[in-house]
């Protein structure tokens, strides 16, 4: 039994990049295995995806986030205490995986773990959100300088900017960029779901586990993301994520979505927001 077991998605990435993220993953005391599912056309990505236990699986064609995670954890099933589902472009300091191992051991009722974000500058990054609804996708991706105040406050509002990003919160959606999750999570709630191609398939699982267990933003542990925001520089990804997003609301509702006011409206009630 492995104590964590990883998976990677890659598409196209940059090889350096994909070789520190596999690095950070390996430099840890704890028994781990790592698989990585490569999307691209072709396999130039394979050497840099070496290491003791590390798998390899070329696709030779591009699967989508959701599927291709899913292959590494149909693999895992039945073999690991956690899953962590990885971007390809995180890197952590040694020691990270166990503090993280050591809490979730410690804190049966979590699902699902995110620690704190930073951009490779150690500037912060705002990923705990309340559940989206179609009109705040819209105003996530404007310019929080220029939006009239009242958008602004709620912004800052389902970015959970009203606190101070330094303790334990218990939000109902967190970022897929790096999800450390008890096994038995999946077990009961299901894997990812493959309608959503890309985009919106965190979104989607994250709820999914917070229906059942605490999802939960950990900034005693400290992670780094080069994040590129891929859609708003490619009009590819940005339709894709409008096709995504219509999937997700045409599942959960538009703007009637219970379950989301529910898991909301008791984020920030019991985060005290004013």
């Amino acid at each position: 039994m492995y104590d964590v077991i990883g998976s990677i998605v890659l598409f196209k990435n940059k090889g350096s990049v994909v070789k520190k993220t596999v690095e950070s993953f390996l430099a840890t005391s704890l028994k781990v295995n790592l698989y990585i599912i490569d999307n691209s056309p072709t396999d130039y990505l394979r050497d840099m995806c070496v290491g003791e236990n590390v798998e390899y699986i070329f696709n030779n064609r591009n699967l989508g986030f959701g599927a291709g995670h899913n292959i590494a954890l149909g693999k895992s099933a039945g073999k690991t205490k956690y899953n962590l589902i990885l971007n390809p472009d995180i890197y952590f300091e040694k020691g990270t995986l166990e503090r993280i191992f050591n809490f979730m051991n410690s804190n049966k009722n979590v699902g699902s773990l995110l620690p704190k974000v930073l951009y490779p500058d150690n500037s912060l990054q705002y990923l705990c959100r309340l559940i989206p609804n179609p009109y705040d996708v819209f105003i996530r991706k404007l310019d929080i300088r220029i939006l009239h105040p009242f958008i602004r406050n709620r912004k800052l509002r389902n970015e959970f900017r009203f606190t101070d990003y330094n303790r334990i919160m218990n939000v109902p959606y967190l970022s897929g960029c790096f999800m450390f999750i008890k096994s038995e999570v999946f077990e009961k709630i299901g894997i990812f779901d493959e309608r959503f191609f890309l985009y919106f398939e965190d979104v989607d699982l994250a709820r999914r586990i917070n229906e059942y267990y605490q999802t939960l933003y950990y900034p005693e542990a400290v992670i780094y993301h080069a994040y590129a925001k891929g859609s708003a520089k490619s009009l590819r990804l940005f339709m894709q994520m409008i096709l995504s997003g219509i999937k997700y609301f045409n599942k959960w509702g538009w703007f009637l979505d219970h379950k989301r006011s529910i898991a909301n409206t008791k984020a920030i009630n019991e985060l005290r927001y004013k």
